[in-house]
C-alpha cells in the first residue's frame, strides 16, 4: 500500500464479513494482531490503555476498533510522541469508527473502504459463473471461498446485523418496523427513494426514516448515488436512488432464492444495475479514491452512470438485455446534445455477447467493462 510509508496510522473500514481481517494479516503478517471485538481484550485496554499501546512498541493491527474508539486519543499521542510505530486500524461501522478518527487522527491516518469481491476476483474463482449466479451470490468472500449458499449465508448476516450492529448504533424500539423498513428499500433498489415515501408504509415520521437510511449507509448496506447537475447545491438537495452495496443481500431480502427465481422476478433489471454499478465504485474505492459517481434524469430522460472527472463526464447506460439495441444510446445522445465534448466517454453496458470498442457509444459486456 503507498499510504503505508507516509502515515503512521491505517484505517480499513467496509461491510462486516468483505475481508479486511484477512487483507491486514496478509499486508501486516509481522504486526502482532488484537481484535476488540473480544469483551477480555476491550478490558484489558480501558483499564490501562497508555501502558497496553506501550507494550507494543512498533505497533499493532487493531481489528473492530470501533468498539472502543476513545482509544484513538490514546494513539493519537502514541505516533506524535513515536512516528515510526505504526498502527491498522479496522471496524465494520462507518458512523461510529470515522466520527472519532476525523476527531482524534486527522492528518495521520490514511482511511481505505475494503468492499466485498468484485467482479474480476470473482472470475478467477469461477469463470464460468453466469450473471444470475453473481447477482444471487454477490461478493462476500466466504459464500465464494467456502462455498456457504448465499441465502444461508445472507440469513445469518442479516440477523447478526439487526441483533448487534443496529442495536449498538441507536436504539430502536420496535425492530420489527425497522425490518420492514430495510425490505422496503430493497424493493426500491435502483429507484430514487426519500423518506415521505416510505412513511405510510411504515407508520414511522420521515424524519425517523431518514436516520434509519443512516444507519444503513453507516453499516455498510446500502449507498446513495447522488443525481448529476453542475450546480453543487442541486446534487445535495435532490433525491439520490438507493443500491446495495452486495446483491446478495438484496436478493436475501426480496426473498429470492435461486437463480430460476431470480431470471423471473420483475426487479432482475434493477439488481443487474446495482451489480454493474457496485462494479464502477469498487474500482473507484479499491485504488483510495472518491467515486464521483452519479446518475442523470429529467423530465424525459434517465441515464443510469455519470463518472465525473473534473470538467470532463464519462456516460454509461446499463441495461440487463442480452440482445443489443441501438435504442439503448436513446438517453446518452441526449447528453450529448447537452454537454458535448465534456463527454470524454460514452458507452452502454449489457449482458449480451456483441461488443463495439469505442471511445463514443461502445458496446460492452459488464464482464469486460472498465471506468
Amino acid at each position: 500500500m503507498e499510504a503505508v510509508p507516509f502515515f503512521p496510522v491505517i484505517t480499513l473500514t467496509g461491510p462486516r464479513q468483505s475481508g479486511k481481517t484477512t487483507l491486514c494479516k496478509n499486508l501486516f503478517p509481522d504486526m502482532p494482531y488484537i481484535n476488540l471485538e473480544l469483551l477480555a481484550v476491550r478490558e484489558q485496554i480501558m483499564f490501562d490503555p497508555i501502558g497496553f499501546l506501550d507494550s507494543y512498541h512498533d505497533g499493532l493491527v487493531i481489528d473492530e476498533a470501533h468498539h472502543y474508539p476513545e482509544l484513538f486519543s490514546y494513539i493519537q499521542v502514541a505516533v506524535d510522541e513515536n512516528p515510526n510505530r505504526k498502527y491498522v486500524l479496522t471496524g465494520s461501522s462507518n458512523f461510529s469508527l470515522l466520527e472519532k478518527i476525523t476527531q482524534s487522527l486527522a492528518g495521520r491516518t490514511a482511511i481505505f473502504t475494503l468492499l466485498p469481491f468484485s467482479r474480476q476476483e470473482l472470475m478467477t474463482l469461477d469463470n464460468n459463473a453466469t450473471t444470475d449466479a453473481l447477482i444471487l451470490n454477490g461478493g462476500y468472500p466466504a459464500i465464494w471461498a467456502k462455498k456457504i449458499p448465499a441465502n444461508l449465508f445472507c440469513a445469518n448476516y442479516y440477523a447478526t446485523y439487526i441483533e448487534r450492529d443496529v442495536r449498538q448504533i441507536v436504539n430502536i424500539k420496535d425492530m420489527s418496523l425497522f425490518q420492514r423498513f430495510i425490505r422496503l428499500v430493497a424493493g426500491r433498489v435502483g429507484s430514487e427513494c426519500n423518506a415521505s415515501a416510505l412513511t405510510n408504509e411504515t407508520g414511522v415520521t420521515a424524519k425517523t426514516i431518514t436516520n434509519w437510511f443512516s444507519i444503513l449507509a453507516a453499516s455498510y448496506i446500502i449507498y446513495m448515488l447522488p443525481p448529476f447537475f453542475d450546480n453543487i447545491s442541486k446534487r445535495l438537495i435532490k433525491t439520490p436512488k438507493v443500491y446495495f452495496y452486495d446483491t446478495a443481500l438484496a436478493c436475501y431480502l426480496l426473498g429470492i432464492e435461486t437463480e430460476a427465481q431470480l431470471n423471473l422476478h420483475p426487479l432482475r433489471g434493477a439488481l443487474f444495475e446495482n451489480m454493474v454499478i457496485n462494479e464502477a465504485l469498487k474500482e473507484r474505492m479499491n485504488k483510495g479514491k472518491e467515486p464521483h459517481l452519479f446518475f442523470f434524469r429529467d423530465s424525459s430522460i434517465e441515464v443510469d452512470l455519470i463518472f465525473a472527472q473534473g470538467n470532463e463526464l464519462n456516460v454509461y447506460e446499463i441495461k440487463s438485455a442480452k440482445t443489443f439495441h441501438k435504442d439503448f444510446f436513446k438517453g446518452i445522445n441526449y447528453l450529448m446534445n447537452i454537454y458535448g465534448k465534456r463527454i470524454t466517454r460514452s458507452a452502454m453496458i449489457y449482458d449480451g455477447s456483441h461488443e463495439m470498442t469505442s471511445p463514443q457509444n461502445g458496446a460492452y459486456n459488464f464482464r469486460n467493462f472498465n471506468l
